[in-house]
């Protein structure tokens, strides 16, 4: 059965672009956003129709894709989603949440004959912008294997990684990774610009051997700028690597680098940075 219709729950700056491209893709999409404002400017932009409730937005769907804020939106949101979604649809939750809430929702989908994935993604507000978005997967493989023809419309890479949950542990995989990196990003650029190098020149050569990185390829030279405005906010990433360090005590890890720099971006955010992108590490250690 092809799956055509679709409806997307939640239009900021990751689900605005993302429905945009189901749209832009011949999909007939439903949007629904708290802000009606922006719903207004997504149908402005792209062909789709306005919902004004959520069950007016998910009823007679073929996929239900929601991209919201935290694992309290996520849960009253999907609930609502839920009561009113048809058997044999599919619930794709693309917010980074908690696995512990992706397994109760999976075992409410079941109940009502509706498949459910746990797919955050990868790739900020460029990657969703550009259809280039990497997306971790947690559910069954047939429910997976019917909704992915829908997912790679925004994505370059799709993977399944296991059962429900799965896609939100390996999502905080890539936050744990993360944060170590742009913390040892920000601490070498520190040392370069203390031992009077020319850090443009630096980067240029390291770059290209083992210490490359993507924060190193896209936000070295913007943080030598001090500009910090580039998509994914400290308070979001403050919020995901809770959710990493929650889930550690649960299964015995030991995420010590990872509590060190959520601290780091605490520190931020005491500063007033908790708009600022995740590369504003470096901001901590500037006189």
């Amino acid at each position: 059965m092809a799956m055509k219709k679709v409806c997307f729950l939640g239009l900021g700056v990751m689900g605005y672009p993302m429905a945009g491209h189901l749209s832009d893709n011949g999909y007939d999409v439903t949007v629904f956003n708290r802000t009606t404002e922006k719903v207004s400017n997504w149908c402005k932009h792209y062909a789709g129709q306005m919902a004004h409730t959520i069950t007016d937005a998910v009823t007679g769907a073929d996929i239900v894709l929601m991209c919201v804020g935290n694992d309290n939106d996520v849960s009253e949101v999907a609930q609502q989603a839920i009561a009113a979604m048809k058997p044999d649809s599919i619930l794709i939750d693309h917010t980074t949440a908690s696995a512990e809430l992706a397994r109760q929702l999976d075992a409410m989908c079941a109940d009502k004959q509706i498949g459910f994935l746990d797919a955050p993604v990868s790739g900020g507000q460029a990657g969703a912008q550009n259809g280039q978005l990497t997306v971790m997967v947690g559910g069954r493989t047939d429910t997976f294997e019917r909704a992915l023809p829908v997912m790679q419309v925004f994505a370059r890479h799709v993977q399944r990684i296991g059962d429900a949950g799965s896609g939100q542990l390996a999502k905080m995989m890539n936050q744990i990774c993360i944060a170590g990196i742009v913390q040892g990003l920000a601490e070498a650029l520190h040392f370069g610009e203390r031992a009077g190098l020319d850090c443009n020149q630096v980067i240029e050569v390291i770059s290209k051997g083992a210490a490359q990185s993507w924060q190193m390829e896209n936000r070295a030279a913007t943080m030598m700028n001090g500009e910090y405005e580039f998509g994914f906010a400290v308070d979001w990433m403050r919020k995901d690597l809770h959710i990493a360090l929650e889930e550690a005590r649960k299964n015995g890890s030991t995420l010590a680098l990872t509590a060190l720099v959520d601290q780091y971006y605490a520190d931020v955010q005491k500063c007033g940075g908790g708009r600022w992108d995740t590369s504003s590490l470096l901001t901590r250690l500037h006189p």
